[in-house]
């Protein structure tokens, strides 16, 4: 675990909180960097860089880092990001939804000193640097107050400003944010192609981006880092050329795996990974060197030889850095962020109008820190979350009042208020769906002092529609589901799930509930795809290890017609021939050309192929439905549901001559047999 040397000393107080407690830091030495080879969390034990100065006073107090700030996995958070507004002047789509968003209130937003007075806060807690983002930041008209006030902060401690911007207005505003003591500056640029930024961002501005990269070059700012987004399909063949921007010109250039959020469409396809990007650059600069990253580092640092800047990649998709994650968020409207990608917050707006003491504030804060998970879910599912939109880094979600208001946003659109007491509840979050209980990404949220069971079960009792609920532990922890109870229900907030009852039996070690497919709550096994790697890549799934048994798979289809164009088929009066003839003989091709038609389906020697066609006069509709059968490693599912469509596909190509007013319906698996997981028959 990092140390830091702190003393406590009094002050005039200067924030609504009150009397601030102010600290200083024992001076200590740089670290060495850590290798790009050694784990991310022995490098988080090491000092972290540029320690604050010793201090004079006599007598004082040495203790570790803010345990306030220090996670249930021993990382120690001293980088703060704070959001100063979610309004920007471009509309950059990986960030901001097509359809824009949806943008909080003024009168909920932190104010100037509100703003303040949390950093003030956080760096009394052991945080040295402090980051402003947006949206835009320099669209807020305060901008340059807030920098001069925070550097006022530098004697508590505090080491570094940053600002990461569009750049669009930054040369008229930077000589400003300079003399204010804004010392670490981010643009973000994803082309060197103007026509190209307009339709990245949605807005005209290329040129002004670059002027005002070229003042804070002239400014003396060394390096500026510049955040590139790397999408495929869009700049991916400019990397070069931002690495040659480095040749000259002291720049950091940043390129960042293209990352999920809401409302950005990600697909994985889009994303190029770092180990592509690295290779796109050794091919040009075969002799690129990797530089030494330090201890929270969340860019992998290169070089070529002789320029004067340097490049890095963030992979928070490819190879993420969680285990030495020290960076906190605050969101525009005040609430708490301790990941990213987490959909959890909570809201310090609130506790500070309310003017809950420091202490409480503290609490509140070191609880959701301690939530803090050790890593992100993985690119796959962090795509499948629901979190803000990277310009709100939120929307609007459940979030936790100091006065314990469990805030939702369901059918009900109800507000609950819970009191709480010294030795109980002091808050809770929930989100109630219908007389059951729907949660969706739901969160509970409980920060617990005691066990005041009752209370904690009556209120849960309500919350979950009037559903009983056995609470079995009582932590500060969150729950993150999925699930629909439809009976009484079991929250375990020790190991972050909840069951029915009546999914408490199973089957099997796979986690298969007794009374369905689908793996019930708490089972060992998950619900994955077969034919995707690690990285999302498609990949053929190895049957080799199987023994060959008897399959067969049956699967049905209907195309709709009109009554003019049915009694034509019926009567077989169609200008093509006849039509129910060379569907089947289409559907039983197709049966044997499966693995030619679905690029991951296995080449397997087919028993038997039967396709019929039915009319039904009482529909005018055609019914298709296919048999296939096979002894061997894998099943024909495939082979008989293609059968299936392709016999209905020909029976529209025989009638479109007529009208294309055809429906194809209810292409579906009726039944399959043998194989692992047993036999399916379609109820």
């Amino acid at each position: 675990m990092a140390w830091r040397g702190l003393k406590l000393y009094s002050s005039p107080a200067v924030s609504s909180l009150g009397c601030l407690a102010r600290f200083t830091r024992l001076q200590s030495s740089v670290p060495e960097p850590v290798e790009e080879e050694e784990t991310r969390e022995n490098a988080q034990k090491e000092t972290s860089v540029a320690r604050r100065k010793k201090s004079n006073f006599a007598g004082e107090e040495i203790r570790p880092f803010s345990s306030f700030l220090t996670d249930t996995f021993g990382r120690n958070h001293d980088y703060l990001r704070i959001s100063l507004t979610e309004r920007c002047n471009l509309r950059c789509q990986y960030c901001m939804p097509e359809a824009g968003v949806d943008l909080t209130p003024k009168q909920k937003l932190l104010s100037t000193e509100e703003v303040v007075t949390l950093a003030r806060l956080f760096v009394s807690q052991g945080v040295n640097k402090i980051r402003l983002t947006g949206g835009e930041p320099l669209v807020r008209p305060d901008v340059v107050d807030i920098v001069s006030e925070l550097n006022k902060l530098r004697s508590l401690g505090l080491e570094t400003i940053a600002m990461t911007t569009n750049a669009l207005t930054l040369k008229r505003k930077l000589p400003q944010l300079h003399k204010a003591g804004l010392n670490l500056l981010n643009i973000s640029l994803d082309t060197l192609v103007p026509a190209k930024f307009e339709f990245i961002t949605r807005r005209k501005g290329w040129e002004k981006v670059m002027e005002g990269l070229e003042k804070a070059l002239e400014l003396g700012y060394n390096p500026v880092k510049l955040n590139c987004v790397v999408m495929r399909g869009v700049n991916e063949e400019e990397i070069c050329d931002f690495v040659a921007m480095t040749e000259k010109k002291a720049l950091d250039v940043r390129f960042i795996e293209y990352m999920p959020f809401d409302g950005n469409k990600w697909n994985h396809n889009k994303m190029v990974t770092y180990q592509e990007m690295l290779d796109t650059i050794r091919q040009r600069w075969p002799d690129l060197e990797k530089m030494r990253d330090g201890p929270n580092d969340t860019s992998k640092a290169y070089r070529v030889p002789g320029f004067r800047g340097q490049m890095g990649f963030v992979t928070s998709m490819s190879e993420h850095f969680c285990g030495s994650c020290n960076r906190l968020r605050i969101t525009a409207d005040g609430n708490l962020k301790v990941c990213l990608f987490g959909n959890s917050e909570v809201s310090l707006r609130d506790t500070l109008r309310a003017r809950t003491s420091e202490e409480e504030l503290l609490k509140i804060i070191g609880a959701a820190v301690g939530r803090k998970k050790k890593q992100h879910a993985g690119m796959f599912n962090i795509a499948k979350m629901k979190n803000r939109p990277m310009i709100l880094i939120d929307s609007h979600q459940d979030v936790i009042s100091h006065e314990g208001k469990i805030h939702t946003k369901s059918n009900f659109e109800e507000e609950h208020n819970l009191i709480s007491h010294s030795n109980g509840l002091q808050w809770v979050t929930a989100k109630t769906k219908g007389s059951g209980c729907f949660l969706p990404n739901t969160i509970f949220h409980l920060y617990i002092q005691g066990r005041s069971t009752c209370r904690v079960k009556g209120f849960l009792e309500r919350a979950l529609g009037g559903r009983n609920c056995w609470l079995q532990q009582f932590y500060s922890t969150s729950i993150h589901g999925a699930c629909r109870l439809d009976s009484s229900c079991i929250v375990d907030l020790q190991n972050n799930k909840h069951q029915t009852r009546s999914e408490r039996k199973f089957s099997g070690s796979d986690g298969t509930a007794e009374n369905g497919d689908v793996p019930a709550v708490g089972g060992s096994r998950e619900a994955h795809l077969t034919h995707t790697d690690e990285t999302g890549a498609a990949k053929m799934v190895d049957v080799g290890h199987k023994d060959n048994t008897r399959r067969t798979a049956s699967a049905a289809a209907a195309v709709m017609l009109s009554a003019d164009v049915f009694a034509l088929v019926k009567d077989n009066k169609m200008k093509k021939g006849d039509v129910l003839t060379v569907a089947q003989l289409a559907g039983i091709m197709a049966a044997k050309n499966t693995s030619n038609l679905i690029p991951l389906c296995h080449n397997i020697p087919i028993s038997k192929v039967d396709v019929q066609l039915r009319l039904d006069p009482s529909q005018h509709a055609v019914h298709i439905v296919s048999e296939v059968s096979t002894t061997g490693k894998t099943g024909v599912e495939m082979e008989a549901l293609t059968a299936a469509a392709v016999a209905a596909l020909t029976v529209y190509d025989m009638c479109k001559a007529v009208t294309h007013d055809i429906n194809i319906d209810n292409i579906h698996l009726v039944s399959k047999t043998g194989g692992q997981r047993g036999d399916f028959h379609k109820s």
